[in-house]
């Protein structure tokens, strides 16, 4: 064995990071290098050299019990639904593949808990389409990157070393939005990036609207700075405009929508896409899988009339709010996700320490379960939705994943459907 084998027997393994929508996966957890990737270890218990998580029993309003009695109970909840709702979705790909037969199973409705942006986003491509990159194709092409709304190293904070790591000449990068608080700089393998913020006159959809205009009628726009910037856009070899659809607003789809328009007027004579970054915690596998399997998006119910996908009627909040559902399953395993509250029947899967913030628990059943990429292995689907990224377990424990979870309520209900026909017909 050479000296040098030897030192990389003993270098840290690399990790896939699961707490944001990059999935990075070139360093070891010992050394993220990412503030939220640091807050979510710290958040599951999951430092290095850290013990697993102790044992915390299921619950059952408010008192633990035996895993096999929650799991019994939940089934029979779920049994006698008339209309559950299975929402959060804040796992891993293996997860989503068994909540999909459960929901085909009980007749659910299905969407991830604060699901807006993923819905008007995927509205405008169903709309008008678009045009995407990849991260690697923004590395390597983009000469000019404009960030619509917001500044999304906020959210991902390795972005922008992701997509000028092993630059020559790095882009340059413009700021769009209103009430955003860039860095006048940037510095990546020590070179430093100035960064161009343009605060608006106006709000984010007039904005947009504006700097379409700028473009296709420059002598129409009123607003000088955006008639510069649409000829900065035009005159890039590659251009890339970056948005958050979670950061947009209530209008994120019509702001998209105009986006996706401006992109296309620029491939008419040049080289452009965009660059939409969201779907953390597991939203955008679960949008993926559900696709996959069913044909169609999340906000999908399964009736009497087969599948109904409706992007506005079958949204998690909306139904919550209306009363429209009677048993609320819920998924969140990632650190920031908390379910919501209600006086309906509602079954949690989530890590141990979501036991502690639960709240009143009268009409609840509580199924502790690992977290992908700290508990137990997994697939994440990053967020340019190019490439499913395989997790490894930080800190093995014995916690079930949800998949096994859930599987485990499938059998029980269909145990119950079986019970049920055998009375039908005796």
């Amino acid at each position: 064995m050479t000296a040098e084998t030897r030192v990389a027997d003993r270098a840290p393994p690399v990790w896939t990071c699961p707490f944001c929508p990059l999935l990075c996966d070139d360093r070891s957890a010992a050394a993220p290098g990412c503030a939220r990737a640091e807050a979510g270890l710290a958040a599951s218990a999951a430092g290095i050299g850290s013990a697993p998580s102790p044992a915390v029993p299921a619950r059952l309003h408010g008192l633990p019990v035996p895993r096999e009695q929650a799991l019994r109970v939940a089934a029979e909840w779920l049994h006698t639904a008339r209309q559950p709702l299975l929402a959060g979705w804040g796992a891993d790909m293996a997860a989503a593949r068994a909540l999909y037969p459960l929901a085909c199973r009980v007749g659910a409705i299905s969407d991830v808990t604060a699901g807006e942006p993923l819905a008007q986003a995927l509205r405008a491509q169903q709309d008008r389409g678009g045009y995407t990159a990849t991260l690697a194709e923004v590395r390597r092409h983009a000469d000019l990157i404009v960030c619509i709304g917001s500044w999304p190293a906020e959210r991902a904070p390795r972005l922008f070393e992701r997509l000028l790591a092993g630059r020559d000449v790095p882009p340059a990068i413009v700021v769009l939005g209103d009430g955003v608080d860039p860095p006048r700089s940037i510095t990546v393998e020590g070179q430093t990036t100035d960064i161009e913020w343009l605060p608006p006159d106006q709000d984010l959809p007039a904005t947009a609207a504006l700097l379409h205009l700028a473009l296709t009628r420059p002598a129409r726009c009123p607003d000088e700075r955006l008639c510069a910037l649409a000829e900065r856009l035009k005159a890039a070899r590659y251009a890339v405009l970056v948005w958050e659809p979670g950061q947009l607003g209530v209008h994120a789809g019509l702001v998209i929508e105009r986006l996706q328009g401006l992109i296309g007027r620029l491939n008419l004579t040049g080289r452009a896409a965009g660059f939409p970054l969201g779907g953390s915690g597991g939203a955008a596998t679960a949008q993926a899988v559900h696709t996959w399997l069913s044909g169609l998006p999340l906000r999908t119910q399964v009736g009497p009339r087969g599948l109904e996908h409706d992007g506005l009627r079958l949204g998690c909040e909306r139904l919550l709010a209306d009363r429209a559902v009677d048993l609320l399953l819920w998924v969140g395993t990632y650190p920031e996700q908390r379910p919501p509250d209600g006086d309906r029947p509602r079954i949690l899967l989530g890590p141990p320490a979501l036991a502690a913030s639960l709240g009143h628990e009268s009409a609840t059943v509580f199924l502790p379960v690992g977290t992908p990429g700290v508990d137990h292995a997994g697939h994440l689907l990053r967020g340019d939705s190019v490439v499913m990224l395989p997790l490894q377990a930080l800190r093995p424990s014995a916690l079930p994943s949800v998949a096994e979870t859930v599987t485990a309520l499938l059998a029980e209900v269909q145990r119950l459907d079986a019970m049920a026909a055998t009375e039908v017909v005796a």
